[in-house]
């Protein structure tokens, strides 16, 4: 599925949860974000991992300044290596999420308001990063 195509199904899904409306996802919507940040959060960008593995997804959360990136595989299945990570752009410490799961790495959290940040995820041999994005 196309980020276009995610970003969408996510608003009308997010549309459909205010007006409370069930909306059926198609399986190649079963892995969408699912609010694993908590309550606040929205997604603001995200990284599709090659051969459909999954979504890297960064949330924000604006009454707190605090990003948020959580890593989701499209087939959960056995444990496999995936990752979330997150840092302001300019620091060099990533605050990481990591080890053998089988859904989904993260939550992990930065406050970054005012700033950049650089994010990404692994799930098996797939790894995408993201530098100096979302910022403000």
């Amino acid at each position: 599925m196309r980020i276009s195509q995610k970003i969408a199904a996510l608003g009308l899904t997010a549309a459909a949860t205010a007006a409370g409306v069930t909306v059926g996802a198609a399986p190649a919507q079963a892995a969408l974000y699912g609010g694993q940040c908590g309550s606040g959060y929205g997604v603001v960008n995200l990284i599709d991992l090659p051969d459909s593995r999954g979504t890297v997804y960064l949330t924000y959360n604006a009454s707190s300044g605090k990003n948020c990136v959580v890593t989701i595989r499209e087939n959960p299945g056995t444990a496999t290596l995936m990752e979330a990570y997150l840092r302001r752009s300019g620091t060099s410490s990533w605050v990481k999420d990591s080890g053998n799961f089988t859904t989904y790495a993260g939550p992990v959290y930065v406050s970054a308001a005012g700033s950049c940040v650089d994010w990404g995820g692994t799930i098996g041999t797939a790894s995408k990063t993201r530098t100096g994005t979302n910022c403000g």
